[in-house]
């Protein structure tokens, strides 16, 4: 045990109970600061919600430390080094990040502490990617296969952590989180209300965006408010495969970190696309006059969230009715989704397009009409979200642009 302080670099880790990388720092020290650095590189992207929820995420952090947060501003390749020099500290403890920036940026911070440890322990998934394979040794590309190799190998137990585990150091100086309005909601008792109350009809109602039937974790999971492992202890079935879909593609990005901006599935470079900014203006604001593809596109401006079934819709409209590409509308989404994921976002974005790993068949055309049929029938979603829908005509035809689909992918099949 060492008589200097370590230093606790939080990320996509934003809480102090099952922290595998609060448990190494306890064993290395009994004292640590408590760090999280406000990163351009991840804040310009991001919209105004997504940001909001970051602090609000902070501040609650900042609750369970008795106020001991230390938030900076800078590059993290710079601050992470001098802090930890500043306070003396032997080593720095870190959860694994797998995407390709947190990467390059861990590896570059590495470098920079010099003889200063740099610690990881833990992620945030129940199975880190690359861990599970098929039987040659290379990785799946197909999600079913991925998920049984995934249920047999498990997770480990919850780390035995929360913030009286380690003497949290008070900070000498730290820059002010703005104010939020609404404090974060306690994720477990949401988690535990949805689990008692919903999680047994999630099978049947989970494609209804009229009725509350999700249960709203995606953030939590995307902050790391709360762990995989503590959905995963209470659930099966459905919800189970739903969390295994988001190890998939965290996997799936590890291996390929390129397909965060390119195609799977390269014979896809040659599909042809349209270049309407106009088109694509209509659909960001939720004026396409396709009810169902408007409220969901309303309600990601709104709320910084969006309906699972309703997010494959209008990704669907974007992709096979507009014919612009799949990259423009994943940004779109990564600036303004709250829970917005890199490797879940992309890859959900090339399922849908047919270019991604085990992806839709590209002749799968959602029809905006029908879906809001089946999945909204009394219009109560449409209705709350934009319910002067109706009022604006329609940008495309449906019947004709699925076919000019359809005859493009014909294309590049050859």
């Amino acid at each position: 045990m060492s008589s200097s302080p370590s230093l606790v670099w939080f990320r996509r880790d934003l809480r102090t109970s099952d922290h595998p990388a609060i448990l190494a720092a306890s064993e290395r020290s009994p004292r640590a600061l408590a760090l999280f650095v406000l990163d351009d590189r991840l804040l310009k992207p991001s919209g105004q919600p997504r940001i909001d929820f970051l602090h609000r995420c902070l501040h609650a952090l900042n609750d369970e430390l008795g106020g001991r947060l230390m938030v900076v501003h800078g590059d993290p390749v710079e601050v992470v080094p001098r802090i930890a020099r500043e306070i003396g500290a032997e080593s720095v403890h870190i959860s694994a990040d797998y995407a390709p920036y947190g990467r390059r940026r861990d590896e570059a911070v590495e470098e920079a502490l010099g003889d200063i440890e740099l610690v990881r322990s833990g992620s945030p998934y129940a199975v880190a990617p690359g861990r599970v394979h098929k039987q040659d040794g290379t990785p799946f590309r197909v999600f079913t296969p991925f998920r049984k190799a995934w249920l047999e190998h498990g997770w480990r137990r919850p780390a035995d952590t929360d913030a009286s585990t380690l003497d949290w150091m008070k900070p000498e100086h730290s820059v002010e989180v703005p104010a939020v309005d609404e404090k974060l909601p306690d994720a477990l008792q949401l988690w535990e209300k949805f689990r008692d109350e919903r999680l047994e009809d999630y099978d049947t109602t989970r494609d209804r965006p009229d009725m509350d039937a999700t249960s709203r974790m995606s953030a939590f999971l995307r902050w790391g408010v709360l762990h995989p492992r503590t959905l995963l202890q209470d659930c099966d079935g459905t919800y189970r495969s739903e969390l295994a879909w988001r190890e998939f593609y965290a996997d799936v990005l590890w291996h390929k970190p390129e397909t965060a901006r390119e195609n799977y599935d390269r014979k896809f470079d040659r599909m042809v696309h349209d270049d309407d900014q106009e088109l694509f203006e209509a659909w960001k604001q939720g004026r396409t006059g396709f009810g169902i593809v408007d409220a969901g596109m309303r309600q990601l401006l709104q709320e910084g969230f969006m309906h699972n079934r309703v997010r494959m819709i209008v990704a669907s409209f974007l992709v096979k009715d507009l014919h612009l590409p799949w990259w423009w509308g994943a940004r779109h989404f990564m600036e303004h989704l709250v829970d917005g994921d890199i490797a879940s976002n992309q890859h959900n974005w090339q399922w849908v397009a047919g270019s991604g790993t085990d992806a839709s068949p590209f002749f799968r055309v959602f029809n905006p009409m029908t879906q809001a049929k089946k999945f909204d029938p009394d219009g109560l979603y449409v209705t709350k979200y934009a319910p002067d829908s109706k009022d604006i005509p329609p940008i495309v035809d449906h019947a004709v642009e699925r076919q000019v689909a359809l005859d493009r992918y014909q294309a590049i099949k050859a």
